[in-house]
C-alpha cells in the first residue's frame, strides 16, 4: 500500500510541482497584501488626532469633500472607524472600486486607495496563472489549471502523509527532526518530510477552501455540507489591498434580541425617496444631514465597533477586530428622517453568505488575526519549497548517488 501511495505522490508531484510552488509562493505574498499596501501608503491609512479634537459630522465631511473633488463624482458612502487614528473612507458613484481617504478632523483629502500593479499581477498569477477570465464567474484555461492543480495537491498531501507514517516510535522521532550534520541529501530529505507534516493541516485547509473559487460543483458540495445553498457569485481576493472594505464583524445574533428586527427593505418606508430626488444636490444634502442622526444613533447602539459605513438607506456595522471572520450587521433607515427601520444581524444573514465569509477567512488566514496570518504565510512559503526539495531528492535518486540506506 505504501508503494502505491509513493508512486501516486511521485508521479503527481513531478508534473505539478512547479505549479504548486507558484500557487503557494504567490499565496504567501497575498496573505500580507493589505499590510504591504498600508506600509507603502501610511498617509492614506492613518491620521494624527490632535488632543481634544472632535471628528466632523458626515454632513460636514460631505461638504468638505465636495470642495476638493470634481463635480462628476457623487458621494455615495462614508465609512467611519472608531479608532481615532484611522481616516474616513469616502465612496463615489463614478469611481469604481476606488475610495478616498479623508481626515475626519479637518475634512482634508489624503488621496485615493492604492492597488499596486505588482500585487495585482501576483494575484492574477495565484488565481489564474495570469490567464484571467473574460468576465467574473466565467472559466479560463488558467483558472481550470489552478483548480485541477489544487485538487490534485490535496491528493499529493494525503499520499505524502501515508508515506510519512513511521513504523516505530524511534522512526517517529527521526521523522520530526531535521539533521544538519549528515550531508545535503539527508538535510533535504528530512526537510521535505518534516516540513510536509508540520504544514499539512494549513496547506489542506488552504487548498480545500480555495477550490470553492475554481469549481461551481465543488462550491455547491462544500456549501451543502454545511447546510447552505451557494449563490451565483464569486468572492475575489481583489479587496485585500483595501482594508476599509476588509474589516470584519463579530457575531451579534444573540447579544441583543431587541435589535434583531429584520424588515424587508423592499417594503420599508424609506424606499419612497430612493429615486431620482436623492440624486439632486438638495436631496443629497438632506441625505448627508440624515447620516448625522443615523451615525449618532448607531454609535449609541454599538458602543464598541470597528467601522460604520453609511450609504443611502442602509449602514453596515462591523464590530470585531480587523482580520477576524467576515461578519457584519446591516441597519436600514429612512432617508428623509433617519429613523432606523430594522437591523439584520450577522446571525440572520443567508447561510450562503456566511459560508462565503467563513471560506474566505479560512483560506486567507484572517480568521485569527495577525498570528494566523503569520502562520499561513509561513506555511504557504514552505509549501512552495516542498516541491523544489522533492525535485532535488528525485534527481539524486535517478542519478544514483548515495544509497537510500543512508537516509533512512
Amino acid at each position: 500500500m505504501r508503494k502505491l501511495f509513493a508512486k501516486i505522490h511521485l508521479w503527481l508531484s513531478i508534473p505539478l510541482g512547479i505549479l504548486i510552488s507558484i500557487i503557494c509562493l504567490t499565496g504567501a505574498i497575498l496573505v500580507f497584501e493589505q499590510e504591504i499596501t498600508q506600509a507603502l501608503n501610511p498617509n492614506l491609512y492613518s491620521v494624527e488626532a490632535a488632543s481634544g479634537s472632535t471628528p466632523l459630522s458626515p454632513s460636514q465631511l460631505a461638504e468638505a469633500i465636495s470642495r476638493q473633488v470634481p463635480d462628476t463624482l457623487q458621494l455615495t458612502s462614508l465609512q467611519f472607524a472608531q479608532d481615532p487614528d484611522k481616516p474616513v473612507w469616502a465612496g463615489f458613484r463614478n469611481a469604481g472600486r476606488k475610495t478616498l481617504s479623508v481626515n475626519p478632523y479637518t475634512g482634508e483629502v489624503n488621496g485615493w486607495s492604492q492597488s499596486y500593479p505588482f500585487l495585482q499581477e501576483v494575484r492574477k498569477l495565484h488565481r489564474w496563472l495570469l490567464d484571467a477570465p473574460a468576465r467574473k464567474g466565467e472559466k479560463s484555461v488558467g483558472k481550470v489549471v489552478v483548480g485541477v492543480t489544487t485538487l490534485l495537491m490535496v491528493v499529493i498531501l494525503l499520499s505524502g502523509l501515508v508515506i510519512w507514517i513511521p513504523r516505530t516510535s524511534k522512526a517517529l522521532k527521526n521523522r520530526l527532526k531535521i539533521s544538519c550534520t549528515k550531508g545535503w541529501r539527508r538535510f533535504w530529505y528530512d526537510s521535505h518530510a518534516a516540513t510536509g507534516i508540520y504544514t499539512l493541516v494549513f496547506l489542506l485547509v488552504m487548498a480545500l477552501t480555495g477550490l470553492t473559487w475554481s469549481f461551481g460543483w465543488y462550491r455547491t458540495a462544500a456549501y451543502s455540507l454545511f447546510g447552505a445553498t451557494p449563490q451565483t457569485m464569486e468572492a475575489g481576493h481583489g479587496n485585500a489591498g483595501k482594508p476599509q472594505n476588509m474589516a470584519s464583524a463579530s457575531q451579534r445574533s444573540h447579544q441583543n434580541p431587541g435589535r434583531q428586527t429584520d424588515i424587508d427593505h423592499r417594503t420599508s418606508p424609506h424606499r419612497k425617496d430612493t429615486g431620482k430626488s436623492e440624486n439632486h444636490p438638495k436631496g443629497q444634502q438632506r441625505l448627508y444631514r440624515t447620516w448625522d442622526q443615523v451615525l449618532a444613533n448607531l454609535q449609541q447602539t454599538y458602543p464598541v465597533y470597528t467601522s460604520i459605513k453609511l450609504e443611502q438607506g442602509s449602514a453596515q456595522i462591523v464590530t470585531s477586530p480587523e482580520g477576524s471572520l467576515r461578519k457584519s450587521d446591516t441597519a436600514r433607515f429612512q432617508n428623509e428622517d433617519g429613523v432606523i427601520t430594522g437591523i439584520t444581524t450577522s446571525g440572520q444573514a443567508p447561510a450562503s453568505q456566511k459560508m462565503k465569509g467563513y471560506f474566505y477567512s479560512f483560506h486567507t488566514g484572517t480568521w485569527g488575526g495577525i498570528w494566523t496570518k503569520i502562520l499561513y504565510c509561513l506555511a504557504a512559503f514552505l509549501g512552495g519549497i516542498l516541491p523544489l526539495s522533492g525535485y532535488y531528492l528525485w534527481y539524486k535518486k535517478k542519478k544514483g548517488s548515495p544509497s537510500r540506506r543512508n537516509i533512512r
